[in-house]
């Protein structure tokens, strides 16, 4: 007859029984008998409200969800002469993104001849990355895609994300207001498998 370690429901250790004797003891209880270490010898059981534990379980999986950050990547476009008018106020928002623990995609556009000069584009670049070095970190030197250059940027070790600061965008957004998740909050772990039904005294 196979046997099962039970754990009470208080907690407290029942110790080793043949499996029905287990399930007889749950019942008698008017709880479920669910097993919690299948890979143990013998396996152990713990009698407990199986739907009392899927419950707490769910509650504690969504308040894991809001306590994780999500690290978004903003887009942010500049040509390769930006003005200083709208430069000063790009540089005002990746200070911001960057703060919260955001990444920021520089992109320069190039328009008709200005393709033909790239060097002005990596000196706009340059200059961001500059006026951003208390704050950000290069994670990718610019590279060429078609008629746009790229390059990304990181907040610097220690920069912690506001409470107030909202987690993400909403997705398709471009531009100053641009994002896109980088990552996802991992699932927590499911709730144990439950062992079996109680049964009738007698039934292995």
């Amino acid at each position: 007859m196979p046997e099962v370690r039970v754990i009470g429901a208080d907690g407290s250790q029942v110790g080793i029984l043949p499996t029905y004797e287990a399930l007889k003891l749950a019942e008698e209880q008017t709880l479920d008998l669910v097993e919690v270490s299948p890979r143990a010898v013998p396996p152990v059981c713990r009698i407990m409200d199986f739907g009392k534990f899927k419950y707490e379980e769910s509650k504690k999986e969504k308040a894991s969800r809001r306590h994780q950050s999500t690290v978004v990547i903003k887009e942010i476009k500049l040509r390769p002469k930006t003005d200083k008018h709208d430069l000063a106020f790009k540089l005002k928002h990746i200070h911001r993104f960057l703060g919260e623990g955001n990444k920021c995609k520089l992109v320069i556009v190039f328009r008709g001849r200005e393709i033909v000069h790239p060097e002005t584009g990596q000196a706009m670049l340059d200059q961001v990355v500059k006026a951003c070095a208390d704050a950000s970190v290069v994670e990718q030197k610019p590279i060429m895609e078609g008629r746009r250059m790229v390059m990304m940027i990181g907040p610097r070790a220690g920069v912690i994300r506001p409470a107030h600061a909202p987690a993400a965008s909403s997705p398709g957004q471009s531009d100053q207001e641009g994002g896109s998740r980088a990552s996802e909050p991992p699932a927590a772990p499911s709730a144990a498998p439950r062992f079996g039904a109680p049964q009738a005294p007698g039934k292995p």
